[in-house]
């Protein structure tokens, strides 16, 4: 599920289901927990990167497979609460749950060719639990577009919402970049500048996350999310469709 290298002093973390598009399975989540903890422990590791293998970074919840709420909630905080800098590197598509995933992340870079869409209210539910990463992180007025319209936006759009750090023809030469400043960074010092610029995140954690993973349950036992999911899974429409 997780490939793991590491090179002077930056480990990646490779999300490798592309078969089930990476999404969001209890093992994917358990293996990459366990990744991110090896990770913070290691004072080899001075940064992070977390990429993905396939087309799709991360597709969001695995609806056949899907990990629990607060086990995601827990790995979303692990990346914010990382005493080391955590930067995404996306080449392709991200859904749902994958924002969320992307947003915890302290640092988002992506190619020009990417593209992203919070699909949650097409099968019947909305962006609980991710809220705790995208709300602090992202612009409101496209917040409200995304959320509400569930439609697919490109990698400039998610630049200029705050989603992501940076748009690059050649995303590996900008990540090196980044990586290589990070390299001659202190560890102490990085450390600190995280807890400072991650703050708002985790207080949205503190006061929010329980709410969010019970309006996420409760969302999921819908009888809106039983159609929508049956119908993404028999490809068809689900029966609200105009």
């Amino acid at each position: 599920m997780i490939k793991h290298s590491h090179s002077r002093g930056v480990s990646t973390l490779t999300l490798d289901a592309p078969a089930r598009r990476n999404a969001l399975s209890g093992p994917l989540v358990e293996a990459l927990t366990k990744a991110l903890a090896d990770c913070g422990s290691d004072a080899r590791v001075r940064a992070v990167v977390l990429t993905h293998t396939g087309e799709t970074f991360c597709a969001g919840a695995d609806l056949k497979e899907p990990c629990s709420p607060y086990a995601f909630v827990a790995l979303m905080r692990q990346i914010v609460e990382l005493p080391k800098p955590v930067v995404a590197r996306v080449d392709g598509h991200v859904r749902a749950g994958g924002l969320g995933l992307l947003a915890a992340c302290d640092l988002a870079l992506a190619s020009p060719g990417s593209d992203f869409a919070l699909t949650e209210v097409r099968i019947g539910v909305a962006p609980a639990v991710i809220s705790l990463t995208l709300l602090p992180r992202m612009d409101p007025r496209a917040v409200e577009r995304h959320y509400l319209t569930g439609e697919r936006f490109d990698a400039r759009q998610a630049a200029a919402a705050g989603l992501l750090t940076e748009v690059a023809d050649d995303v590996d030469a900008a990540l090196d970049t980044v990586l290589e400043a990070f390299r001659k960074a202190a560890p102490g010092g990085l450390a600190a500048a995280k807890r400072l610029v991650t703050a708002r995140v985790l207080q949205a954690f503190d006061e929010h996350a329980e709410d969010y993973v019970q309006r996420s349950a409760t969302l999921f036992a819908s009888a809106d999310a039983r159609e929508g999911m049956t119908a993404f899974l028999e490809r068809r429409d689900p029966g609200w469709v105009l």
